[in-house]
């Protein structure tokens, strides 16, 4: 696959065309690093308001930087700080429509309005986060909630 192709409208319409295409993009690559670069690639080109895109991986207790498509990013986040720190902790899909409002916001990028992060979750352990900024406020909601998790469920087996 050369590069994505997007023709919907509406946010959701945008998934439902960006899955399959993902699915197939992942479905013949073992290589887990070359599978998430190609995610935060996709993700990033279909979605002109995400500013920044990418995988935090766990290792030796801490989330380290992965893949990812934007700006400079924060190598390591402790567990239990930050967005990404608080999903990984809570194993839970966190929503920041305004990252001046959340405690202990991790500012990687100062720029950055609202914030979407997905924990990686396989046999009750967590492997890593999808984190996704924006420069929009309330840029993220239950649409992308729903649609993250399926394209995060498609690369658990690859881990």
């Amino acid at each position: 696959m050369e590069q994505i192709i997007i023709k919907g409208e509406t946010k959701e319409e945008v998934y439902s065309e960006l899955l399959p295409q993902i699915k197939s993009l992942i479905e013949g690559e073992s290589d887990l690093i070359a599978n998430l670069a190609n995610v935060t690639s996709a993700l990033k080109q279909a979605f002109p308001t995400f500013s920044w895109v990418g995988f935090y991986l766990m290792k030796g207790g801490e989330l380290v930087l992965g893949p990812f498509q934007g700006k400079l990013a924060c190598t390591r986040i402790k567990v239990g700080s930050g967005v990404c720190g608080t999903s990984a902790l809570r194993k839970e899909t966190i929503i920041v429509p305004n990252v001046e409002k959340f405690p202990g916001h991790i500012y990687c990028d100062p720029d950055s309005k609202s914030e979407i992060v997905v924990p990686i979750i396989k046999d009750g352990e967590v492997l890593g986060v999808l984190d996704i900024d924006s420069y929009e406020l309330n840029n993220f909601d239950e649409v992308d909630k729903i649609y993250l998790e399926k394209i995060v469920n498609l690369l658990i087996e690859k881990f």
